[in-house]
């Protein structure tokens, strides 16, 4: 295999960095491991989910691309499936993520690190105006007209709250301020789980010329929790519908801001040459999910705003392609684009659209290779191979679908762990049944186990969601892992059980990105401190 494999520099990657060329610099260790470190543009497609990913983060076969590991042996095997996907293009990175640091390349940790480094830039040269948890609560407090808008996901705000904030998911803001908070004398505090979308969605709402007081809530939910502030659990206050005038305000300014920050706005032709040329094209839909299954362009993609400026790396993971955004009325996609633009990408917003343009609906199905057909079994007979014995259910859903709920007796793993080990490291059984959610990842297991058990290997229909709608029962608990549970990264921020140093540590990292992007080099970001009044 080594003689057949091309390597790529860290000094030619640099400079495709520089020159804003196309470049697919990828991470195939799970993704626990990639938050230990990573090159800024680095994104994680991790090998146990390559086939599931690859085709909708990076569609153009040609693009250049080059995969890493820190010495575990997966990049290698990644560059063979990707091969034999048809990606023509495919090297591994010289002297994987350690030939990185020793070329003198920078290192960052965490998740959607270009995003939060760029918000810390807009706060440091915009000024964003922000205020501490002692000083907001004491605003809730006083009896002055406040809104609090939460600009996460709103399952994340389900999670925990500020007490009384309403969910208006970052992109939604402009469009949807002026009816929240219709008289000028309101304030407005928007908050996050730490810095990050605090900061885009406040300063959107001073670049889109609102007339209110904004602030927002300095270091998000971390920072109220760490001043002793109470939370909300379980929340589902939300935003309601546009009215006509907001709208055509949230319009206006929206297209201002994002000609300003360079924008292009192109026709639905002008969109179809693009995609007919030697370039990555991504075509993303930034309304809400509802809106978008009810009808959307062909081929579009669903991300909400807010979620693409904050995860962009996950999204559009070949830096240097060009980004079209839609949306019914223009707000959320101009909002977004200005975003984006700032921080260097090739972007537009399509122009012109009318309702007939928006006409697939239901939701957002990935492109995934092709597979023959693979034997299934049916949850009821599954449950009667279980109890006569023999048969060994191998999970492959995420560590915490699995915990949250699973077949009894079933095993976890992820699939890189079939690359790196032999048959000892599984469940002796005379046959194997591979699931997951929903078994569409499973299904490319099912060679790997036949290969290494020399067993039959089936896959079970419809996955772990049709166990359960069978109402089979259920194990829960960490009960079976075959490996550690690196398939995701704890990010700091999430949940209600976070240690108060981990929540520090984190704030102090995000204090500390615009010093490594400058050691970086290579971000390309330009902010736009201009404001629309």
């Amino acid at each position: 295999m080594a003689e057949i494999l091309t390597h790529r520099r860290y000094d030619k990657l640099r400079q495709a960095l520089l020159n804003r060329q196309e470049v697919a610099l990828i991470d195939v260790r799970e993704e626990a491991a990639y938050a230990e470190g990573h090159p800024l543009f680095a994104v994680n497609i991790p090998l146990s989910k390559l086939e599931i990913e690859i085709l909708n983060r990076v569609p153009r076969l040609a693009t250049q691309v080059t995969v890493y590991d820190n010495g575990e042996g997966l990049a290698k095997r990644a560059v063979v499936r990707l091969t034999a996907l048809g990606y023509t293009d495919v090297a591994l990175l010289e002297g994987g993520l350690a030939g990185w640091r020793e070329a003198g390349g920078e290192v960052f940790i965490d998740v959607n690190s270009p995003s939060k480094a760029f918000g810390e830039l807009v706060e440091s040269r915009s000024h964003t105006p922000s205020l501490p948890a002692e000083e907001v609560q004491a605003l809730l407090q006083s009896g002055e007209p406040v809104v609090v808008l939460d600009s996460r996901r709103f399952d994340e705000y389900q999670t925990m709250s500020i007490p009384g904030s309403i969910s208006v998911p970052g992109a939604e803001l402009v469009l949807r301020v002026r009816d929240l908070a219709p008289s000028p004398t309101t304030k407005i505090i928007v908050n996050c789980a730490g810095r990050t979308r605090s900061i885009i969605g406040t300063q959107s709402l001073v670049n889109a010329g609102i007339r209110n007081p904004v602030w927002a809530l300095r270091n998000g939910t971390i920072g109220w929790t760490l001043a002793g502030q109470p939370l909300e659990y379980g929340q589902s206050r939300r935003y309601g519908e546009v009215s006509d005038t907001a709208r055509v305000q949230a319009a206006r300014s929206a297209r201002e801001v994002a000609e300003r920050a360079g924008v292009k706005h192109i026709t639905s032709g002008q969109l179809h040459e693009w995609q007919q040329s030697q370039q990555t094209v991504y075509l993303f839909d930034v309304r809400d999910a509802s809106e978008y299954a009810e009808g959307h362009l062909p081929g579009s993609r669903h991300v909400p705003g807010g979620q693409l400026v904050q995860e962009t790396d996950h999204y559009a993971s070949v830096r240097g392609a060009k980004v079209v955004l839609a949306d019914s009325e223009g707000v959320r996609a101009n909002m977004s684009a200005s975003w984006l633009a700032q921080m260097g990408w090739d972007v537009a917003v399509l122009d012109g659209l009318t309702a007939a343009d928006f006409s697939v609906s239901g939701g957002w199905t990935p492109e995934v290779p092709p597979l023959p057909a693979r034997e299934e079994v049916e949850p009821a007979h599954l449950a009667e191979l279980l109890a006569a014995g023999g048969t060994q259910v191998l999970d492959f859903t995420t560590s915490a679908n699995y915990v949250a709920g699973h077949i009894p007796g079933a095993a976890w793993l992820t699939r890189a762990l079939l690359a790196v080990t032999d048959a000892a490291a599984l469940p002796k059984a005379e046959r194997y049944v591979v699931t997951c959610g929903s078994s569409l990842l499973a299904r490319y297991a099912i060679d790997e186990v036949a290969k290494l058990t020399g067993k039959p290997v089936a896959v079970l229909k419809g996955g772990n969601a049709a166990w359960k709608a069978a109402e089979l029962p259920v194990e829960r608990g960490e009960t079976r892992l075959l490996q550690e549970r690196n398939d995701r990264y704890r990010r700091p921020y999430e949940g209600t059980d976070n240690s108060t140093q981990a929540m520090q540590a984190y704030l102090d990292w995000e204090f500390g990105l615009i010093a490594q992007l400058d050691r970086d080099g290579t971000h390309g970001f330009n902010v736009v401190t201009q404001t629309v009044r």
